[in-house]
């Protein structure tokens, strides 16, 4: 078999590959016939289907386009992505030739393009996103995939200057963290303006919001990981943030976890929420969100609230159990680990959570495809090959460091000043199964050991080698370099990188990652990262369609075997208990200088004592971070092995999925969210239909809710129900609080007339009108008007009325408006309109907002008091944004006029832009 035959990519790797990772045609108006491209065949802005194809007829800028499955699509240029590349071997000559062209000589370019060509050649080495799209691409494109920004300064004008750094490295293809601990905690006093803050999870959804926007090279949207520190007082409510508050939408979230926490959590011990004192002179210049830092620099500190330990952690762990975040990174182990401990501090870490980075730091990385280092002949691994790849990877990767474009001068000097890069791993469980060894079988943890320490060993051998020759990173002190956690156990498992260390010096502070790797793993057609399979059949909704995949290796050996089961060591993620992943994952991290992205999954049975015992083994095992799944806690999930495609068709939804890989895959839904999925992802009935079910589903809700203590609902819920609580609400039928149903079932018939008002409201879908009318002091009814008679906003809004109206009437009316205000309020849909106490997420949170206008609860009236302030300020600050950068507004995001449904997509973006109607979401325009 020749190489272009045996690297050609089929199905949806190539797709992959012409899509993410191939060198692009900006003007697909040169497309001529006999063009290999990706053509457009659905235009759904959440889930588009795109098909490879050959141009056969070309007319003006009108194609013909016959796809591999054989059919013809006739579309307009403007819908094709067209390829200056068109196979791996054309990617890899251009990728080899820009990493050797930063070799001093014209002999080591030479060398070293023929060295990095052979590692490339059949996907031994396959590089990260980021450098594969970019190397030798384009001067814009960063080759770095993880970046971490230094806490934001806690001022309008440093946290502008946040968004913006933020804003332009995502704009060219970078993951970014920010750590928000720096930022002044809720409510806390803001003397230059005469009020108070509005909080750090505030801000986070600023920074969560601007992330949604951004589409990077049109390939993907930005990725974000938003931390905050273990002692901060808004940890409760960042832990929290996405069941209760429905900002922050587009990160990922993590808490930063100390050993003396964790001390605290054994012993049940307080804990103290803390934060600098603002009026210290030193505040703003000194403060940068290390509160070791302040403290030993005699800064004061003022105590906020004592909790305990226990309390934390228990919220934590019960909000990991329901969406699978937020995670955990264990930040001061990770220090005490990190081989940059002397002098640049760990902060956060890179959306996917596998790269902890200091401020200004950032790191490349690419992954050895383990799959192909296995040897036949011996039925090993082919230790020699391995050995050798692993040593030209680490230079492949140094390269890079000259190679890409820096936009930020403090990144160049950051990463130039400690060389970090990050090579990994994918095709582990590909190998094992050729090996024959179980994953997360003790035969597994010792064979990990051996492979990984192998690789470690390799990987810090070649960095000393190019020391030797090239210097080493300009921060290196040996003495203090061998004083990490990290090296340590290196040179007790291995004296000579010790002596070569010494000796030679070391190019890079650290040098091994292990990213997740999902798109390349899936496009060279290998398991990813360190993951297990997820299955060995099953289904792949992306941003190219909704995709059945085969596991090679799994099918080959049933044909080889027919009408046999797979042996016990074909193992796939939820065969493995929870424990298998930890325990796979810590022997892994012992030889990971960097940290690891992994998820345990867990089955859908298991609980939140399961989950907590599972979070601290990993922590007594060693490992740096923690992220679970538990099957069937998130509405949208990347892989499935259910077809669900035809009622995806009929919805423009993704199905219901029952297994995610990883926290990068999806995010997680708060309960009013889930709520409104439950209802619509899988129905395409009338509205009565849903209407029937969501009455059941709120009756339903609404005895859970009675059928717990007045404690656990102020613990679960938060400040919200700490108001009812205050009002006696809560507490007013002692007995209803323990009963398991709603005890009044009665229906109550609405007379001839009733009185009430109505709330004019503006909603992302246009104008509301919203009549609500009382029965007896209290309301009883509900009628909604929005949108065009005949539409599906006016139906779906129709339908909301009355199963309100219906709740409404039935049963005791002690908890019930609360109860609908609750699970309606903060429901978000595809935009939102306002700010603060105005903002209205969609129409049911506008029901939720005129409920509460209605009633008028003194509580609920001062928490829009204290959120309308904040919302004023995030709009002040985003106009001072524009005119400091010159940016364009984008005016769907403040607006606060109607918007219309977008014949395009579908969604409710289409506003006023520029003299036309635009639609901010898909692009659609009624000009062109």
């Amino acid at each position: 078999m020749n190489t272009q035959n045996r690297n050609r990519l089929e199905g949806l790797s190539e797709k992959i590959f012409l899509d993410r990772y191939a060198w692009k045609n900006a003007d697909p108006r040169q497309a001529k016939i006999g063009d290999t491209v990706l053509v457009l065949t659905k235009d759904d802005p959440k889930f588009p289907t795109k098909e490879v194809g050959e141009i056969i007829v070309k007319e003006g800028n009108i194609v013909t386009v016959k796809t591999r499955g054989g059919e013809t699509v006739n579309t307009d240029v403007e819908q094709l992505t067209l390829n200056i590349e068109k196979t791996p071997e054309e990617m890899w000559d251009r990728l080899a030739k820009a990493m050797a062209s930063v070799e001093a000589t014209p002999e080591l370019q030479e060398e070293w393009e023929s060295k990095f060509r052979f590692i490339l050649d059949d996907w031994k080495l396959v590089p990260g996103g980021r450098i594969a799209a970019g190397a030798g691409a384009s001067e814009e494109l960063t080759l770095f995939n993880c970046y971490v920004i230094p806490s934001p300064k806690d001022s309008r004008g440093g946290i502008m200057e946040t968004l913006s750094e933020m804003t332009e490295i995502m704009a060219r293809g970078g993951g970014v963290g920010i750590n928000l601990s720096s930022l002044r905690p809720r409510r806390a006093v803001v003397k230059g303006v005469n009020g108070s803050s509005s909080g750090a999870v505030s801000w986070g959804g600023l920074f969560s919001y601007t992330t949604g926007l951004i589409e990077q090279g049109g390939s993907r949207r930005g990725a974000l990981m938003l931390m905050i520190n273990d002692w901060h007082p808004d940890v409760l409510d960042f832990i929290t943030v996405k069941q209760t508050m429905g900002q922050v939408t587009n990160a990922n979230l993590s808490v930063c976890i100390s050993n003396a926490f964790m001390q605290a959590v054994k012993q049940d011990l307080n804990w103290e929420l803390v934060f600098p004192d603002t009026t210290d002179t030193r505040y703003n210049e000194d403060w940068d969100g290390n509160l070791d830092t302040w403290k030993a620099g005699g800064g004061k500190v003022i105590h906020y609230r004592t909790v305990k330990a226990r309390e934390i952690w228990q919220i934590i762990m019960e909000s990991a159990w329901k969406s699978a975040e937020p995670g955990v990174v264990f930040m001061e182990y990770y220090n005490q680990m990190s081989n940059s401990w002397y002098f640049n501090p760990i902060i956060c870490t890179n959306p996917c959570g596998e790269q902890g980075l200091p401020g200004w730091g950032v790191c490349n990385l690419s992954a050895l495809n383990l799959s192909k280092f296995y040897d036949e002949s011996s039925g090993d691994v082919a230790w020699d090959e391995l050995a050798q790849a692993t040593r030209y990877s680490v230079r492949f990767l140094d390269n890079v460091i000259n190679k890409t474009p820096y936009h930020f001068i403090e990144n160049e000097q950051n990463q130039k000043n400690e060389r970090r890069v990050g090579l990994g791993t994918m095709g582990l469980a590909e190998l094992m199964i050729k090996l024959k060894i179980r994953y997360g079988s003790a035969e597994s943890l010792e064979f990990l050991d051996r492979l990984y320490g192998f690789i470690a060993r390799e990987s810090y051998l070649a960095s000393a080698d190019i020391a030797e020759e090239k210097g080493s990173f300009p921060a290196f002190d040996a003495n203090k370099y061998l004083q990490s956690g990290f090296m340590k156990e290196m040179v007790k498992e291995f004296p000579e990188v010790g002596e070569a260390v010494r000796t030679k010096g070391i190019r890079n502070v650290t040098i091994i990652t292990q990213a997740p790797t999902g798109s390349t793993g899936t496009m060279v057609g290998t398991s990813t990262g360190i993951e297990p399979y997820f299955a060995f059949k099953y289904y792949r909704q992306s941003r190219l369609g909704f995709d059945e995949q085969f596991v090679p290796i799994a099918q080959d050996w049933i044909n080889e075997h027919p009408g046999q089961e797979l042996p016990d060591y074909f193992v796939t993620a939820m065969d493995l208990s929870a424990e298998d992943h930890i325990r796979v994952q810590a022997a892994i991290q012992r030889w990971v200088d960097s940290s690891i992205s992994k998820t345990a999954n867990c089955p859908a049975d298991f609980t939140v004592e399961d989950t907590k015992r599972l979070y601290e083994l990993a922590f007594d095992l060693g490992c740096k971070g923690v992220t679970i799944y538990r099957d069937g806690s998130r509405d949208v999930q990347v892989l499935q092995t259910e077809k669900k495609e035809d009622r995806q068709d009929e919805q423009g939804g993704n199905g219901e999925p029952n297994l995610s890989l990883s926290q990068s895959e999806g995010m997680g839904l708060n309960a009013d969210q889930q709520m409104s999925s439950e209802l619509g992802q899988d129905r395409a009935d009338e509205p009565q239909a849903v209407a029937e079910e969501l009455e059941q589903m709120i009756a339903q809700r609404a005895a859970e809710q009675t059928s717990k203590s007045a404690d656990n609902l102020l613990k679960l819920e938060g400040r919200e129900i700490e108001g009812l609580l205050k009002q006696g609400l809560a507490t007013k039928n002692s007995a209803s609080l323990t009963d398991n149903k709603v005890v009044d079932k009665q229906y109550k018939s609405r007379p001839q007339i009733l009185r009430g008002a109505t709330y004019k409201m503006n909603t992302p879908f246009g104008m509301a009108y919203i009549t609500i009318n009382d029965l007896d002091g209290i309301p009883a009814e509900i009628f909604l008007n929005v949108g065009k008679a005949g539409s599906d906003v006016f139906a779906m809004a129709e339908a909301l009325g009355r199963v309100c109206s219906l709740f409404l009437r039935y049963g005791d009316h002690g908890h019930k408006v609360e109860l609908l205000i609750k699970h309606l309020k903060g429901i978000g849909g595809s935009g939102a309109i306002g700010f603060g106490a105005n903002r209205v997420e969609s129409i049911a949170d506008a029901v939720a907002k005129a409920l509460e206008t209605h009633v008028q609860q003194e509580t609920q009236q001062t928490e829009s008091k204290v959120l309308a302030d904040p919302g004023a300020l995030v709009e002040e600050l985003f106009n001072e944004y524009e005119k400091k950068t010159g940016a364009v507004a984008h005016t769907s995001s403040f607006s606060e006029g109607s918007r219309d449904l977008c014949p395009s997509c579908g969604s409710a973006s289409l506003i006023n832009m520029e003299g036309c109607r635009t639609c901010s979401n898909c692009g659609y325009s009624r000009c062109s």
